[in-house]
């Protein structure tokens, strides 16, 4: 007997049921999704998906720019929409590269793999994502409230700053889908009444860790580049506008070198 005919009839019986429980759930790729739960091992992790946690949380991992970066259960998953700060970031080719902000640290992970030399620091106020920033980075990742943490070595050579902040404007955070509302920290989610609240710190920090032509980049919403421009030129970088079919990246770049610049906690 050919016990093969069976089991090679079973799997699409049970890809069927899934994709169904999926579909009801509102997976919009209920397909591509059931075949990466079943081979993650299915069961479990799809009761999970179909109660709404994020997909990448149950698979472990998240694809950006061609990476596999770890993700899990309580982070900030990184969009696809952020590839155009990684690639912006790689333009500009650091030396030294800083990411504030960094959930699990997607942006320098792919800064990393293009420019092998490059001297990486990621930071974030979430320890629990610190800890998947290290398992992505061979750089140093480390736990504080924007640059807190920052060695003061890193002083005025900094050729680039990512900062991925929150800009979602507090009303509107409960407009999220609910995988993110529900299953991401409000800290990468809440942008404060505007959005904009850690964009404008990050900005009056940054000056006096760039180098001469560094840049800070941060990620906005078409609507907020005027007011995020004004408070990047407000503290004396010049901003400017990069744009692609997902996203807009605000590139403020240091018009000077480093100098008397604001006192490290002053502008919190």
């Amino acid at each position: 007997m050919d016990h093969t005919a069976g089991m090679t009839s079973a799997r699409p019986t049970a890809t069927t049921s899934v994709v169904a429980r999926l579909r009801a759930a509102g997976c919009v790729f209920a397909e591509e999704e059931a075949e990466l739960l079943l081979q993650a091992g299915g069961g479990a992790l799809i009761d999970r998906r179909v109660a709404g946690e994020p997909l990448e949380h149950l698979l472990g991992c998240v694809s950006f720019a061609g990476l596999r970066v770890a993700v899990g259960p309580g982070v900030f998953v990184p969009r696809r929409r952020t590839e155009l700060m990684a690639r912006v970031a790689i333009g500009r080719s650091p030396a030294a590269f800083v990411e504030l902000c960094c959930g699990v640290a997607a942006v320098t992970a792919t800064v990393e793999a293009s420019l092998p030399d490059v001297e990486t620091w990621a930071t974030d106020l979430d320890p629990v994502a610190v800890s998947f920033a290290s398992r992505n980075i061979r750089g140093t990742a480390i736990a504080g409230d924007l640059d807190e943490a920052l060695p003061p070595t890193l002083l005025g050579r900094v050729d680039v700053i990512a900062c991925n902040a929150p800009y979602v404007p507090s009303a509107e955070v409960r407009h999220l889908p609910p995988e993110a509302r529900d299953h991401e920290p409000l800290i990468a989610l809440d942008g404060g009444s505007d959005g904009l609240d850690v964009i404008r710190r990050a900005a009056a920090r940054a000056p006096r860790w760039l180098a001469p032509g560094g840049a800070l980049l941060v990620e906005v919403s078409d609507a907020q580049v005027a007011a995020a421009s004004a408070a990047m030129a407000a503290v004396g970088l010049r901003p400017d506008v990069q744009r692609d079919e997902m996203c807009t990246v605000l590139i403020a770049v240091s018009t000077a070198g480093f100098a008397d610049a604001p006192g490290h906690l002053a502008s919190s």
